[in-house]
């Protein structure tokens, strides 16, 4: 059990994604189900579509973002919940001038990320 304050969480940046960071909140080494991550995608920033071997289970903190999930096109924002299946291609684009921010949680599983298009 902890406690753990998000400011002191280190950011990384998103190699994959232009203006994009992720804080790991909780490890897979420290628990042992899932891991939970923030990730924070600037004005003007994204990430492409890409593909996970692992399902996300995401919910959005704050700003606005089209986001693609297979077939299908959203326009999310705050409090918004999205699921997406493992294996299906999905991006990322931010609306406006507000940073789009959200959790997404991942089973502790091997994630073999696949950028789709290249």
């Amino acid at each position: 059990m902890f406690v753990k304050q998000i400011n002191d969480i280190a950011k990384e940046e998103v190699k994959a994604g232009t203006k994009t960071t992720r804080q790991v909140l909780i490890s897979p080494q420290e628990a042992p189900n899932f891991a939970m991550r923030k990730f924070s995608i600037e004005p003007g920033g994204g990430m492409p579509m890409h593909t996970n071997s692992v399902e996300h289970e995401q919910i959005v903190l704050g700003g606005k973002a089209h986001v693609v999930i297979g077939e299908n096109s959203y326009e999310v924002k705050k409090d918004d919940v999205v699921f997406i299946p493992a294996g299906v291609p999905h991006s990322y684009e931010t609306i406006g001038d507000e940073p789009f921010e959200f959790l997404c949680m991942v089973p502790n599983k091997e994630d073999v990320i696949k950028i789709v298009g290249c």
